[in-house]
């Protein structure tokens, strides 16, 4: 078959990614894309490689990257407004802050602040006629949109028009309600608790976990030294009061290393703001799980009692030793005190990250079965092969 991914990012990982490669917005669409995959930052190129190692032809398409855009577009004779280049106000301006920091999405994740005020972040009418030419020019039997904000129900009838190929929506959270699905074929999510929304919609629907890609230790530099005691790799919002609670009874008592986003949204007065140490996207995200003696994960808050983040697959699948929170069946994931360890309150989280710390040999040993459990069982090329078993 022929399997198209669409997907978006970050505009912050995107001003990151040009910013470190001036001159990059100029170079060809095959470059661009390149160098975004290099970046091995959220889901890269990991669906669509596996899925060209079973034998289809597959590609990715990043709806809301417009360099990348109008160079697809410049380089097929059709006419487009030039973007502003990267880093300008204008580039800036495009999307405001609060915006990019409420919707802007990368792989299948949790955006809960659109969810909540109903936003669905449209592209424009070129950017639509351009993604519309590239689906035309690749003409996909299958088509995976992993982000139903940018590509909307609407605009998924339009790329179901041509050439009627298979359509999969993937997503982490509830949609809103009051949208028809029929135009899927299927809905895959990694909680239970979506799927269960979208059945009950009358879409067909199946739980697809996220996962992790082991070629990227290939190309990641050499393991760093473990030299952080405790790490926390993600976001931190009002959206995650749990994780904003643990993280801050750690720093009390650790010498915390915070990696991630959304610390201006705490007040002055958190430790939090003493542990921090800046935004890292992809390989630099690797780099820091692999430093950590611990590295400590906490769902969403809505999540509920499912755990299913990426960071589970992240974090072990480079061999780091996951601290995570309990959830109702995180059993059915990895086995709990032998392939990660578990916490079920913030003082049981004290207490474990005390007890491994001082226990290199149990520490160590989690880490290489956790990493072993998601060799095993959470890799993208399970994760393809149960999608197309899915539409088999």
């Amino acid at each position: 078959m022929r399997i198209l991914i669409l997907n978006a990012d970050y505009p912050r990982f995107l001003a990151w990614l040009y910013r470190r490669t001036p001159g990059l917005e100029n170079e060809p669409y095959a470059a661009q894309m390149a160098a975004r995959n290099a970046s091995l930052f959220g889901v890269a190129d990991f669906y669509s490689r596996n899925f060209a190692g079973l034998g289809h032809a597959a590609a990715d398409i990043h709806v809301n990257n417009p360099w990348m855009r109008a160079a697809w577009a410049r380089e097929h004779g059709l006419a487009v407004t030039e973007p502003p280049p990267p880093g300008t106000p204008a580039a800036r301006d495009a999307v405001p802050g609060w915006l990019q920091r409420a919707v802007a999405p990368f792989k299948p994740v949790l955006r809960p602040l659109a969810r909540k005020v109903g936003l669905s972040p449209r592209l424009d009418a070129e950017a639509e006629k351009i993604l519309l030419a590239q689906i035309e020019d690749f003409k996909p039997d299958l088509v995976l949109n992993q982000d139903l904000f940018h590509v909307d129900t609407r605009l998924a009838r339009r790329i179901k028009g041509i050439g009627r190929p298979i359509l999969i929506g993937q997503i982490g959270i509830s949609p809103s309600r009051g949208e028809d699905w029929s135009v899927y074929d299927l809905m895959i999510s990694q909680m239970a608790a979506v799927v269960d929304f979208f059945r009950a919609h009358g879409a067909r629907a199946e739980v697809v976990h996220l996962a992790f890609e082991p070629g990227i230790l290939d190309v990641l530099p050499p393991p760093p030294s473990q030299a952080f005691d405790v790490t926390f790799v993600g976001a931190v919002s009002a959206d995650h009061q749990l994780r904003v609670a643990q993280l801050e009874a750690v720093a009390r008592r650790y010498n915390l290393k915070l990696f991630g986003s959304g610390l201006h949204s705490l007040p002055a007065s958190s430790p939090l703001h003493r542990c921090y140490q800046g935004e890292v996207w992809g390989a630099e995200m690797y780099q820091a799980l692999r430093a950590s003696r611990v590295t400590l994960n906490s769902h969403i808050d809505m999540a509920g009692r499912e755990a299913g983040n990426a960071r589970l697959f992240e974090a072990t699948g480079v061999g780091a030793f996951l601290l995570t929170d309990f959830k109702d069946n995180l059993h059915t994931l990895f086995a709990p005190e032998r392939e990660v360890i578990a916490w079920r309150s913030v003082e049981d989280c004290l207490a474990l990250i005390d007890r491994y710390l001082a226990d290199d040999t149990a520490r160590q040993s989690i880490a290489r079965a956790g990493q072993a459990r998601t060799f095993a069982t959470h890799t993208f090329r399970r994760r393809v092969e149960q999608i197309l078993g899915y539409i088999g």
